[in-house]
Protein backbone atom coordinates (compact mmCIF):
# COMPACT_ATOMS: atom_id res chain seq x y z
CA UNK A 1 0.00 0.00 0.00
CA UNK A 2 1.39 3.47 -0.81
CA UNK A 3 1.99 5.70 1.56
CA UNK A 4 1.52 9.50 1.34
CA UNK A 5 0.91 12.99 2.78
CA UNK A 6 -1.10 16.09 2.19
CA UNK A 7 0.80 18.77 0.93
CA UNK A 8 1.13 21.96 3.28
CA UNK A 9 -1.78 23.49 1.63
CA UNK A 10 -4.03 24.44 4.83
CA UNK A 11 -4.51 26.89 7.87
CA UNK A 12 -0.66 27.16 9.66
CA UNK A 13 1.10 25.48 6.99
CA UNK A 14 -0.31 26.84 4.12
CA UNK A 15 3.13 28.64 2.96
CA UNK A 16 3.15 28.33 -0.77
CA UNK A 17 7.28 28.66 -0.76
CA UNK A 18 7.50 25.62 1.88
CA UNK A 19 5.85 23.61 -0.50
CA UNK A 20 8.63 22.25 -2.41
CA UNK A 21 10.97 21.55 0.63
CA UNK A 22 8.01 19.58 2.23
CA UNK A 23 7.31 17.98 -1.05
CA UNK A 24 11.29 16.85 -1.19
CA UNK A 25 11.40 15.92 2.47
CA UNK A 26 8.89 13.53 2.36
CA UNK A 27 9.99 12.00 -0.91
CA UNK A 28 13.35 11.51 0.98
CA UNK A 29 11.71 9.92 3.79
CA UNK A 30 9.73 7.27 1.66
CA UNK A 31 6.68 8.19 1.19
CA UNK A 32 5.19 7.35 -1.98
CA UNK A 33 2.61 10.25 -2.71
CA UNK A 34 1.69 13.30 -1.98
CA UNK A 35 -2.05 15.43 -1.82
CA UNK A 36 -4.12 18.12 -2.22
CA UNK A 37 -7.58 19.35 -1.13
CA UNK A 38 -10.00 22.14 -2.34
CA UNK A 39 -10.89 25.00 -0.22
CA UNK A 40 -12.05 28.30 -2.35
CA UNK A 41 -14.09 30.21 0.45
CA UNK A 42 -15.13 29.85 4.02
CA UNK A 43 -18.45 32.40 4.55
CA UNK A 44 -19.32 33.78 8.20
CA UNK A 45 -22.82 32.15 7.43
CA UNK A 46 -22.33 29.20 5.59
CA UNK A 47 -25.05 26.71 3.53
CA UNK A 48 -24.22 23.44 5.28
CA UNK A 49 -21.81 22.69 8.29
CA UNK A 50 -18.77 20.88 7.67
CA UNK A 51 -18.98 17.25 8.64
CA UNK A 52 -17.99 17.18 12.51
CA UNK A 53 -18.38 20.79 12.89
CA UNK A 54 -20.88 23.14 14.75
CA UNK A 55 -22.90 25.90 13.55
CA UNK A 56 -20.83 28.18 16.27
CA UNK A 57 -17.99 27.02 14.16
CA UNK A 58 -19.39 25.62 10.71
CA UNK A 59 -15.83 24.85 8.75
CA UNK A 60 -12.73 23.73 10.59
CA UNK A 61 -10.73 27.16 11.09
CA UNK A 62 -7.47 25.78 8.95
CA UNK A 63 -9.70 26.12 5.94
CA UNK A 64 -9.83 30.07 5.66
CA UNK A 65 -6.56 29.63 4.83
CA UNK A 66 -5.66 27.51 1.51
CA UNK A 67 -3.16 27.22 -1.42
CA UNK A 68 -4.77 26.57 -4.50
CA UNK A 69 -4.27 22.69 -5.34
CA UNK A 70 -2.67 23.01 -8.98
CA UNK A 71 -0.02 25.69 -7.92
CA UNK A 72 0.72 23.32 -4.35
CA UNK A 73 1.20 20.23 -6.82
CA UNK A 74 3.45 21.88 -9.40
CA UNK A 75 5.46 23.49 -6.85
CA UNK A 76 5.71 19.15 -5.59
CA UNK A 77 6.38 18.14 -9.05
CA UNK A 78 9.38 20.37 -9.41
CA UNK A 79 10.34 19.32 -6.18
CA UNK A 80 10.64 15.31 -6.33
CA UNK A 81 10.99 12.60 -9.15
CA UNK A 82 9.30 9.57 -7.61
CA UNK A 83 6.18 10.43 -5.35
CA UNK A 84 3.04 10.16 -7.10
CA UNK A 85 0.50 13.19 -7.48
CA UNK A 86 -2.87 13.08 -6.67
CA UNK A 87 -5.84 15.81 -5.98
CA UNK A 88 -8.31 14.57 -3.19
CA UNK A 89 -10.56 16.21 -4.48
CA UNK A 90 -10.56 18.92 -7.07
CA UNK A 91 -14.42 20.32 -6.78
CA UNK A 92 -14.38 20.17 -10.63
CA UNK A 93 -17.90 21.94 -11.32
CA UNK A 94 -16.53 24.97 -10.38
CA UNK A 95 -14.24 24.72 -13.57
CA UNK A 96 -14.71 25.01 -17.13
CA UNK A 97 -13.71 21.42 -18.54
CA UNK A 98 -11.83 22.77 -20.92
CA UNK A 99 -9.40 25.22 -18.59
CA UNK A 100 -9.15 22.30 -16.21
CA UNK A 101 -8.27 20.06 -18.64
CA UNK A 102 -5.33 22.24 -20.04
CA UNK A 103 -4.34 22.31 -16.17
CA UNK A 104 -4.58 18.76 -15.35
CA UNK A 105 -2.65 17.70 -18.89
CA UNK A 106 0.06 20.49 -17.84
CA UNK A 107 1.02 19.39 -14.40
CA UNK A 108 0.65 15.35 -15.66
CA UNK A 109 3.63 16.37 -18.18
CA UNK A 110 5.90 19.04 -16.22
CA UNK A 111 5.66 15.86 -13.76
CA UNK A 112 6.45 13.17 -16.47
CA UNK A 113 3.12 11.30 -15.66
CA UNK A 114 3.03 11.08 -11.82
CA UNK A 115 -0.76 12.97 -11.45
CA UNK A 116 -4.07 11.12 -10.25
CA UNK A 117 -7.24 13.44 -11.18
CA UNK A 118 -9.27 12.73 -8.33
CA UNK A 119 -12.50 14.94 -8.66
CA UNK A 120 -15.54 15.61 -6.87
CA UNK A 121 -18.70 17.82 -6.16
CA UNK A 122 -17.82 19.40 -2.87
CA UNK A 123 -20.06 19.95 -0.43
CA UNK A 124 -21.44 24.07 0.50
CA UNK A 125 -24.00 25.61 -1.80
CA UNK A 126 -22.48 28.86 -0.81
CA UNK A 127 -18.97 28.48 -2.56
CA UNK A 128 -21.39 27.70 -5.60
CA UNK A 129 -23.50 30.67 -5.54
CA UNK A 130 -20.17 32.79 -5.39
CA UNK A 131 -18.76 30.86 -8.28
CA UNK A 132 -21.68 31.15 -9.87
CA UNK A 133 -22.26 27.79 -10.46
CA UNK A 134 -25.95 26.41 -9.92
CA UNK A 135 -25.61 23.82 -7.15
CA UNK A 136 -28.17 21.47 -8.91
CA UNK A 137 -26.60 21.19 -11.42
CA UNK A 138 -22.96 20.08 -10.09
CA UNK A 139 -23.77 15.98 -10.92
CA UNK A 140 -24.74 16.64 -14.19
CA UNK A 141 -21.81 19.12 -15.00
CA UNK A 142 -19.25 16.64 -13.31
CA UNK A 143 -20.33 13.94 -15.93
CA UNK A 144 -19.92 16.31 -18.87
CA UNK A 145 -17.10 17.28 -17.14
CA UNK A 146 -15.45 13.64 -17.44
CA UNK A 147 -16.51 13.58 -21.21
CA UNK A 148 -14.72 16.39 -22.09
CA UNK A 149 -11.04 15.41 -20.59
CA UNK A 150 -11.85 11.80 -22.28
CA UNK A 151 -11.83 13.44 -25.09
CA UNK A 152 -9.23 16.22 -24.73
CA UNK A 153 -6.82 13.40 -24.16
CA UNK A 154 -8.24 10.68 -26.65
CA UNK A 155 -9.57 12.46 -29.41
CA UNK A 156 -7.82 13.94 -32.85
CA UNK A 157 -9.73 16.53 -33.55
CA UNK A 158 -11.54 17.08 -30.19
CA UNK A 159 -15.01 17.94 -30.29
CA UNK A 160 -17.84 18.51 -27.57
CA UNK A 161 -21.41 18.89 -27.97
CA UNK A 162 -22.75 18.87 -24.69
CA UNK A 163 -25.46 20.46 -21.99
CA UNK A 164 -23.10 23.08 -21.01
CA UNK A 165 -20.45 23.24 -23.04
CA UNK A 166 -19.49 22.93 -26.78
CA UNK A 167 -16.17 23.28 -28.41
CA UNK A 168 -15.81 23.19 -31.73
CA UNK A 169 -13.86 20.75 -33.80
CA UNK A 170 -10.26 21.71 -32.93
CA UNK A 171 -6.87 20.69 -32.88
CA UNK A 172 -5.33 20.19 -29.44
CA UNK A 173 -1.55 18.82 -29.50
CA UNK A 174 -0.85 19.08 -26.29
CA UNK A 175 -1.46 15.11 -24.34
CA UNK A 176 -0.92 14.24 -21.23
CA UNK A 177 2.02 12.19 -20.50
CA UNK A 178 0.30 9.22 -19.25
CA UNK A 179 -1.78 7.37 -22.01
CA UNK A 180 -5.22 7.78 -22.63
CA UNK A 181 -4.72 10.34 -19.17
CA UNK A 182 -4.55 10.91 -15.80
CA UNK A 183 -6.54 8.04 -14.12
CA UNK A 184 -9.48 10.04 -12.52
CA UNK A 185 -10.32 9.07 -9.02
CA UNK A 186 -13.94 10.46 -8.21
CA UNK A 187 -15.11 11.30 -4.22
CA UNK A 188 -18.74 11.07 -2.82
CA UNK A 189 -20.87 8.96 -0.53
CA UNK A 190 -24.37 9.32 -2.03
CA UNK A 191 -26.08 6.54 -3.98
CA UNK A 192 -25.54 8.83 -7.15
CA UNK A 193 -22.10 8.89 -6.98
CA UNK A 194 -21.06 5.32 -5.75
CA UNK A 195 -22.51 4.72 -9.01
CA UNK A 196 -20.49 7.59 -10.65
CA UNK A 197 -17.80 5.67 -10.01
CA UNK A 198 -18.91 2.44 -10.59
CA UNK A 199 -19.59 3.21 -14.43
CA UNK A 200 -16.76 6.15 -14.79
CA UNK A 201 -14.34 5.98 -12.16
CA UNK A 202 -10.85 4.53 -12.29
CA UNK A 203 -11.03 4.29 -7.93
CA UNK A 204 -12.58 6.11 -5.04
CA UNK A 205 -11.49 8.61 -2.83
CA UNK A 206 -13.03 7.86 0.87
CA UNK A 207 -12.41 9.83 3.97
CA UNK A 208 -11.62 8.65 7.56
CA UNK A 209 -11.30 11.11 10.75
CA UNK A 210 -9.60 8.87 13.71
CA UNK A 211 -10.85 9.57 16.93
CA UNK A 212 -14.57 10.33 15.13
CA UNK A 213 -15.31 8.31 12.51
CA UNK A 214 -16.39 6.66 9.85
CA UNK A 215 -14.62 3.69 10.61
CA UNK A 216 -12.68 1.63 8.19
CA UNK A 217 -15.29 -1.18 8.51
CA UNK A 218 -17.90 1.52 7.89
CA UNK A 219 -16.28 2.44 4.08
CA UNK A 220 -16.86 -1.45 3.09
CA UNK A 221 -20.53 -1.50 2.21
CA UNK A 222 -19.83 1.76 -0.01
CA UNK A 223 -17.32 -0.10 -1.60
CA UNK A 224 -19.20 -3.51 -2.38
CA UNK A 225 -21.82 -1.19 -3.83
CA UNK A 226 -19.18 0.52 -6.61
CA UNK A 227 -17.84 -3.24 -7.45
CA UNK A 228 -21.31 -4.55 -7.78
CA UNK A 229 -21.85 -1.58 -9.60
CA UNK A 230 -18.67 -1.59 -12.18
CA UNK A 231 -19.62 -5.30 -12.68
CA UNK A 232 -22.91 -4.34 -13.69
CA UNK A 233 -21.98 -1.75 -16.07
CA UNK A 234 -19.67 -4.20 -17.79
CA UNK A 235 -16.36 -3.15 -16.33
CA UNK A 236 -14.13 -4.92 -14.24
CA UNK A 237 -13.79 -4.04 -10.49
CA UNK A 238 -10.93 -5.14 -9.94
CA UNK A 239 -8.53 -2.49 -11.31
CA UNK A 240 -10.90 -0.08 -9.48
CA UNK A 241 -8.10 1.78 -6.96
CA UNK A 242 -9.02 2.96 -3.19
CA UNK A 243 -6.52 5.65 -2.15
CA UNK A 244 -8.08 6.53 2.03
CA UNK A 245 -7.46 10.73 3.05
CA UNK A 246 -6.87 10.01 7.39
CA UNK A 247 -7.67 13.36 9.02
CA UNK A 248 -7.03 13.12 12.80
CA UNK A 249 -9.06 14.77 15.27
CA UNK A 250 -7.24 17.69 16.72
CA UNK A 251 -5.81 16.45 20.41
CA UNK A 252 -5.33 13.08 19.42
CA UNK A 253 -2.05 11.59 19.70
CA UNK A 254 -1.06 11.55 15.98
CA UNK A 255 -0.10 7.87 16.52
CA UNK A 256 -3.79 6.87 17.02
CA UNK A 257 -3.10 6.75 12.79
CA UNK A 258 -0.66 4.00 12.79
CA UNK A 259 -3.48 1.28 13.60
CA UNK A 260 -5.98 2.52 10.62
CA UNK A 261 -3.22 2.73 8.32
CA UNK A 262 -2.56 -1.04 9.55
CA UNK A 263 -6.29 -1.61 8.32
CA UNK A 264 -6.43 -0.01 5.57
CA UNK A 265 -2.94 -2.06 4.14
CA UNK A 266 -4.90 -5.51 5.63
CA UNK A 267 -8.07 -4.20 3.55
CA UNK A 268 -6.31 -4.11 0.69
CA UNK A 269 -6.41 0.11 -0.39
CA UNK A 270 -3.88 0.72 -2.92
CA UNK A 271 -2.99 3.92 -0.62
CA UNK A 272 -3.77 6.20 2.33
CA UNK A 273 -2.33 9.54 2.85
CA UNK A 274 -2.70 11.58 5.97
CA UNK A 275 -3.50 14.95 6.27
CA UNK A 276 -1.60 16.82 9.28
CA UNK A 277 -3.49 20.42 8.74
CA UNK A 278 -5.24 20.09 12.09
CA UNK A 279 -1.99 18.32 13.92
CA UNK A 280 0.47 20.55 13.11
CA UNK A 281 1.08 24.21 13.98
CA UNK A 282 4.37 24.21 11.23
CA UNK A 283 5.74 22.87 7.79
CA UNK A 284 8.64 21.55 10.18
CA UNK A 285 6.10 20.18 12.58
CA UNK A 286 4.13 18.40 10.21
CA UNK A 287 7.56 16.83 8.92
CA UNK A 288 8.73 15.39 11.96
CA UNK A 289 4.77 14.00 12.84
CA UNK A 290 4.94 12.91 9.43
CA UNK A 291 8.53 10.81 9.76
CA UNK A 292 7.68 9.68 13.31
CA UNK A 293 4.26 8.28 11.60
CA UNK A 294 5.99 6.79 8.52
CA UNK A 295 8.35 4.82 10.88
CA UNK A 296 5.27 3.62 13.64
CA UNK A 297 3.57 2.64 10.15
CA UNK A 298 6.67 0.33 9.23
CA UNK A 299 7.77 -1.17 12.22
CA UNK A 300 4.33 -2.58 12.84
Amino acid sequence: MRIGAALPQFGPLAEPRLIAGFAAEAERMGYDALWTGDRALTPLQPSDIYPGCTPEQPWPVEQARAVDPIVALTAAATATTRVRLGTSTLDAPWHTPLLLGRSLTSLDLLSQGRLDAGLGVGWMRTEYEAMGVPWAQRGARLEEILDVLRAMWTSDPVEHEGTFWRIPPSRMDLRPFQQPGPQILLAGFAAVALDRIARRGDGWLPVTVVGSGPELEFLEGPWQAIKQGAEAAGRDPGVLRRELRVNIVPGLPVEAAVPVLQSARELGYDGAFLDLSYNADSVDHALEIAADILARYHKG
